[in-house]
């Protein structure tokens, strides 16, 4: 029988109150129609699971319910990192459901807990297609339990209506439930999905089918604020150490059962979890992605038009300013900020954000509204159509004048994107087209670009095809190279073992072309690739490459600042790319990478990676390590550049926890210091405590003395949030 085919989970009404114990003792269960019989994603996807699950659910005014037994093959342990909320993985013993309340097949709201009770939730889009769309950063107020029993364990759900976002007097919603057993690493879902796509996909969904129509929650507001007293010393500038309480906070306003209205006044962002570093040997910008929890929900109307490459949009934009004088990026206030996004029915989605960021005399930088508004409406079974208006324009207050725009500082951008999402999930891609507007009023200020994507069992292949105009300027978007035409394909042939250690394993082929009109071909690769998944998760990868690299400007090969390869100049250097990535059931794990062979007129050395070790389940000490040896000919610099960043990441109880992050960057001479103590006195509402330290410290030419030099910033922040439901 077809997926599609398959008979959905009725769910009733609640006869009376449900206690969330993990305890199936409510008369409500013994009569709940039962989800079973999970099918294999991997290692396999053509058999039942091994260990099999249960699912029940009901609802009453406030909440749906949910009920999962977990039947073990025999008496065993669980696999969990550490008892922080938000766990990922492979190897983590869990439990989800993920909830399409839309019927989009397109996006969904997912709720999951590990046989320890640690929670997390996410949100799905783009139709899962890849893992990455899959956003754990979301958070929202939820209940729920968790036993471990000899042959099973069990959990239990209590997810508010209010929590989600729906049309009201639906009769169905899609749904699929998935469990990962480290036991015998085994992943399995209700609805079956072939392994070759992820295990986070929704196009593979069956109905859950309502006895009556959804009803709107009622009044759903909520109140976040935050107070946070903080103390901040720059011995950089040698200015004496500043002391402020800041007070703000953020308005969840459900407009209708399927809008919701944001707003944020001074919003803080003191507790976000600093960026890994690298060491950056590109020509190019890097991307880093974003963590702030206002910009995060229904984040894909807004931040995934366009390609990785070249968004039009890019949310870190906000709240960042760039100093003239020194180049280097400061934080900017935002005083306020408002985003209204979600359906107006099944198939239209909207998002409208405008955000008020301050002034900043020292570097002459106005106050600037930034504001977009976007469109997706659905065409034909998954697919849509998207259109985007960015808006970034002065308000000249900031410099002494009246409270107005400035009509000649703005930078806008429009943009169309066509998503294809087939039905099967066999093809996937979009096409798009980008123009910028501001006050320079150039020529060739566009973006364009196509990506098709084919995905079966024993085959998958990516095509991409873009051009980027060279004065493309979407100020609030992020764009790696302009004046550039791309063409790029990857391609893979699976072999499936039926016995051994291996679960899948292939070759393939992958080539990126780049070039312009004024040069020819600018950067060019082509790579023989082999990759291997083994049954216990672990994961091998390599890639032979032969690429060719033109530079347009002068560039500095070896990150030290030293002498510039000339302008005009081309190389075509073979290297070797490859990954390991282990077991992670283990409690020591590890990932190493490393890109190394000829590098422009030279040869590098490298290897990055992370080590593990997990204290289940109190925490993991890692260690995140990065060496890439570079020499060059004379009269060129040498350079060894060491990144380690060791971590420990305790937790206490599901409710408290404490993380460390130290950052040694021999490229930039700095360690930074990050330690977070995070106290979870009550559902979504924390108490903070922040310490973040930035030293000098350097390593001799032979990378054998260390030293740590002057402090450079240092600041402390207590930051307390509270979730009111009004």
């Amino acid at each position: 029988m077809a997926w599609s085919q398959l008979p959905g989970l009725a769910i009733r009404r609640a006869t009376g109150p449900i206690t969330i114990d993990a305890e199936m003792n409510e008369p409500d269960w013994a009569t709940a129609a039962v989800a079973d019989k999970f099918k294999q994603f991997f290692p396999y996807d053509s058999s039942y699971a091994k260990a099999q699950t249960e699912v029940r659910m009901t609802y009453d005014d406030q909440f749906i319910y949910v009920f999962a037994i977990m039947h073990n093959t025999g008496p065993r342990k669980y696999v969990t990192p550490t008892l922080r909320r938000d766990f990922r993985g492979e190897a983590n013993d869990s439990f989800v459901v993920s909830l399409d309340t839309y019927m989009d097949n397109t996006n969904a709201f997912q709720f999951g807990v590990n046989p320890f009770g640690v929670q997390r939730e996410g949100l799905i889009a783009n139709g899962g297609n890849n893992s990455d769309d899959l956003s754990l950063n979301w958070d929202n107020k939820w209940y729920s339990a968790a036993r471990m029993l000899e042959n099973s364990w069990v959990c239990e759900f209590a997810i508010p209506f209010t929590s989600i976002r729906y049309k009201a007097g639906l009769t169905q919603w899609n749904i699929n439930f998935y469990r990962i057993d480290s036991h015998h690493a085994e992943r399995s879902t209700w609805t079956p999905i072939p392994r070759v796509y992820p295990l986070v996909s929704l196009a593979f969904l069956r109905k859950l089918e309502w006895d009556q129509p959804v009803r709107h929650p009622g009044t759903n507001i909520s109140l976040i604020p935050y107070v946070a007293p903080r103390t901040f010393k720059d011995f950089d500038a040698g200015t004496p150490a500043e002391k402020e309480i800041a007070v703000g906070g953020d308005a969840k306003i459900a407009v209708s059962s399927a809008m919701n209205l944001d707003l944020t006044v001074n919003p803080d962002f003191s507790q976000v979890e600093v960026d890994q570093q690298v060491t950056n040997l590109d020509r190019f910008e890097i991307f880093f992605p974003e963590r702030r929890q206002f910009f995060l929900e229904n984040a894909d109307l807004f931040a995934n038009f366009g390609s990785q490459s070249a968004r039009p949009f890019f949310s870190r934009r906000i709240g960042v300013a760039r100093d003239t004088a020194t180049g280097q990026n400061i934080q900017n206030t935002i005083y306020a900020g408002a985003r209204l996004s979600g359906k107006i029915n099944n198939n239209l989605r909207v998002g409208l954000m405008t955000m008020q960021a301050g002034k900043d005399e020292t570097i002459g930088l106005p106050s600037i509204n930034y504001s977009v508004l976007s469109f997706q409406q659905k065409v034909f079974a998954r697919s849509n159509v998207g259109l985007i208006f960015i808006n970034k324009q002065a308000v000249s207050d900031s410099l002494g004048g009246e409270f107005t725009f400035s009509p000649k500082e703005y930078n806008r951008v429009f943009g169309i994107d066509y998503n294809l999402l087939s039905k099967n999930n066999r093809w996937n891609g979009k096409f798009y087209y980008h123009q910028s507007f501001d006050e320079a009023k150039n020529d060739s200020t566009f973006s364009a670009g196509a990506l098709i994507n084919f995905a079966t069992v024993k085959f998958e292949s990516e095509w991409v095809a873009r051009t980027v105009g060279a004065n493309y300027n979407p100020e609030v978007g992020f764009v790696r190279r302009k004046d550039i035409m791309q063409l790029a394909s990857t391609s893979w042939y699976n072999l499936y073992p039926q016995r051994g250690v291996i679960q899948r394993h292939g070759p393939g082929f992958d080539f990126d072309m780049v070039g312009n009109n004024t040069y020819g071909f600018l950067d060019w690769d082509v790579n023989f690739m082999y990759r291997i998944q083994f049954r216990s998760t672990a994961f091998f990868n390599i890639r032979l490459r032969k690429e060719y690299t033109y530079l347009f400007d002068p560039f500095d090969a070896s990150g030290t600042g030293g002498l510039e390869l000339p302008a005009g100049t081309s190389y075509s250097p073979y290297l070797v790319i490859a990954n390991y990535t282990s077991d992670a059931r283990k409690r020591f794990y590890f990932e190493a990478n490393t890109r190394s062979g000829q590098y422009y007129n030279g040869y590098r050395t490298n290897l990055t990676g992370r080590i593990n070790y997990r204290f289940q389940p109190l925490g993991v000490v890692s260690m995140d390590f990065s060496y890439n040896g570079i020499r060059l000919p004379e009269p060129y610099n040498d350079a060894d550049h060491f990144l380690i960043g060791p971590r420990v990441d305790l937790t206490f109880t599901d409710k408290l926890f404490w993380t460390t992050l130290v950052q040694f960057n021999s490229q930039i001479e700095n360690l930074n210091i990050n330690s977070r103590l995070q106290w979870r006195f009550a559902p979504v509402s924390d108490l903070f405590l922040v310490y973040t330290d930035n030293y000098f410290a350097d390593t001799n030419v032979n990378g054998d003395t260390f030293y740590i030099g002057q402090p450079r910033l240092r600041s402390v922040v207590l930051k307390i949030t509270y979730w009111f439901n009004l």
